[in-house]
């Protein structure tokens, strides 16, 4: 049960507005919807990316760390940094199905520059815990398990109050789960999402604190399915050379989104970051289950205090027109 000490009031994306570019930190399993999601916030003039912290999941943390230098050099994004983070859960978790991480870990026929450089030397939990502590403006953009998090809010339990907001893709509160998607991992499971199910303890750390948090879950991304025709429509535009980078991760994805499989997972929840309009959100009472069959489950509880704004829709036009503006060559 969810305590009054976890009520939280979510500040709105514009009460930052007016003193520049909104400082994110992106924390990220570097997936393929992942550098979708983070290609984007790079096209975006009102988003300032402070740094970028990879974590186990999709891609292992060293590489995805050493695939997202690349995209910055493509970018000309030299001055952000990365930091590789955990690279497993603290205790249990789930690896996702070995071919997924394969296609995250080499990015095979993706054109990518020479990073020029490496991951910061420090660990990217210690980089979140003196960030948390600086009491500067931050949100974070949270696109992966929650690894990082739950461990830098273990060793500065009082960062919570200097968060201004965390956007989290992940959970399915009104729909099913998503971990057998393609049929490449057998399991009992049918309630949980990956990115909690990856680590399920460290989600319910992070839901449980006083942290502003914002979820995007399945519940709003099955609104906004990738197919072939958005593929097509995309491709069709004159495109940045960001944009020519999305369209060869699609081409990367194509099995997947031929296969039907395929959302704008974490593309939505960076587009809700800075236009909150794209998704509908409700304040909810949420948990994260641990247990066997229900590890990762996001569950609602009803007679609990709102600590989460849940996104239970998504205007797929609205992220469309929002995420094609963002690449097109104007």
């Amino acid at each position: 049960m969810i305590s009054r000490r976890a009520v939280i009031a979510v500040l709105p994306f514009g009460a930052l507005e007016g003193a520049g570019p909104v400082p994110v930190v992106i924390d990220t399993d570097s997936g393929t919807d992942d550098l979708l999601a983070i290609a984007f916030l790079l096209s975006r003039r009102d988003v300032r990316i402070e740094a970028i912290v990879t974590v186990n999941g999709l891609a292992h943390a060293r590489k995805g760390a050493e695939n997202i230098l690349r995209l910055l050099a493509l970018a000309g994004r030299t001055d952000i940094p990365v930091y590789a983070g955990r690279d497993k859960p603290e205790i249990g978790g789930a690896e996702f199905p070995l071919e997924w991480r394969r296609e995250a870990d080499e990015l095979a026929g993706v054109p990518l520059p020479a990073a020029g450089r490496r991951p910061e030397r420090r660990d990217g939990v210690d980089f979140l815990i003196e960030r948390f502590s600086s009491g500067q403006p931050l949100r974070i953009l949270a696109l992966g398990p929650l690894t990082n998090l739950a461990a830098a809010l273990g060793a500065a339990p009082g960062a919570a109050r200097r968060v201004n907001e965390i956007v989290i893709m992940g959970g399915a509160l009104g729909v099913p789960g998503n971990i057998d998607a393609g049929g490449f991992f057998k399991t009992d499971n049918t309630t949980a999402e990956w990115n909690l199910f990856a680590d399920p303890r460290a989600a319910r750390r992070v839901f449980s604190s006083a942290l502003k948090l914002r979820l995007v879950p399945l519940d709003a991304t099955n609104r906004v399915p990738i197919g072939a025709d958005f593929v097509n429509d995309f491709n069709a535009m004159r495109l940045t050379p960001l944009g020519k980078f999305v369209s060869a991760i699609l081409g990367l994805a194509r099995k997947s989104i031929d296969g039907g499989y395929y959302f704008a997972w974490d593309p939505l929840a960076a587009a809700a970051l800075v236009e909150p309009r794209v998704v509908k959100f409700r304040p909810l009472g949420v948990e994260i289950r641990i247990d066997r069959p229900e590890e990762g489950r996001t569950v609602e509880i009803r007679d609990a205090y709102p600590n989460v704004e849940v996104a239970t829709s998504a205007d797929r036009r609205r992220f469309q027109r929002v995420f094609f503006a963002a690449f097109a060559v104007v």
